[in-house]
């Protein structure tokens, strides 16, 4: 059992979103609304309530828009108090308080793996979580993701990354992990394969867009080589620890969104808007009507 806490999380967003152009063109893929909140928001929602305290966003210098978002708006705030707009001004509020958000710009994009190095400084000597800032994960056993991921890290006291099941045919989009399972979640990697052909791929278990770190990830980052594409990537540092250290994957109870991709925002669109109850029988209804006019 670790006695170490996470109470700081990054956020990589510093991408250009060319999966969604012309639209991320002048608007920040992070700001890609899902339902009535940006992708951003779910992230930093998810963070704060598995116990985040300070988030780093790591950003282009494109995005100030995303500054923009967190920051307070006292001109806004007035106007809605003085209107007698309660529910309005507390969604504002909300953001406030979720917690400390700072920010870092990285230069060049070179990597995930560089932007994590920007956040050295702010981890300092302590475990920090990772979040991706275009994908949503939706829980499903009442636990937010990254807070899995927490859970795992306190039980067993060293890195984790998320794990996700993927079909065998499309194992070969991803980062996956292979090892000994310990128990139905928690599995103690051993290899780490980059996109395998699925004959060659240790597991059907797809590293997910989240992590807890531990600090030595900065060593590991600095003495790793560039990769695909010239850029520093995650997985090869990660590669590195696991020479060194233990390092586990948590298979996650949740379903992933990669909202930076137009067919994960139409899934996230769809099932997000079936969840919320003041949308739910109203959507349904334009659903069943929509698809059964393109049958006919």
């Amino acid at each position: 059992m670790s006695g170490k806490i996470v109470r700081k999380a990054v956020i990589p967003a510093a991408g250009f979103g060319t999966r969604f152009l012309p639209f991320t063109k002048s608007v920040p893929k992070e700001l890609i609304p899902l339902v009535d909140r940006p992708v951003l928001q779910y992230v930093v929602e998810e963070a704060a309530a598995s116990g985040i305290e300070d988030i780093l966003l790591v950003l282009s210098t494109e995005k100030e828009a995303v500054i923009r978002h967190f920051n307070p708006f006292p001109e806004l705030e007035n106007r809605l108090r003085e209107r007698n707009k309660t529910t309005e001004l507390a969604v504002l509020k909300k953001l406030d308080g979720m917690a400390r958000i700072h920010y870092v710009y990285q230069q060049e994009l070179n990597g995930l793996g560089d932007a994590i190095r920007y956040a050295e400084s702010f981890a300092g000597n302590d475990p920090f979580a990772v979040l991706l800032g275009d994908t949503v994960m939706d829980s499903s056993n009442g636990v937010p993701v990254i807070g899995q991921l927490i859970d795992v890290f306190r039980r067993y006291g060293a890195s984790v990354v998320a794990l996700e099941e993927v079909p065998k045919e499309r194992i070969h989009r991803y980062g996956v992990a292979g090892g000994t399972m310990l128990d139905g979640a928690v599995l103690k990697i051993r290899e780490l394969v980059e996109k395998p052909a699925p004959e060659k791929a240790p597991s059907n278990l797809a590293v997910a867009a989240r992590y807890v770190f531990e600090p030595e990830i900065f060593a590991a980052l600095a003495r790793t080589p560039r990769g695909k594409d010239n850029e520093l990537q995650i997985t090869d540092a990660m590669k590195f620890l696991l020479t060194e250290r233990d390092f586990y994957g948590c298979r996650i109870a949740g379903r992933r969104y990669d909202i930076g991709n137009p067919m994960g925002f139409l899934q996230g669109t769809v099932e997000f808007g079936l969840k919320r109850p003041e949308f739910r029988e109203e959507f349904k209804a334009f659903l069943v009507r929509t698809l059964q006019q393109m049958k006919d």
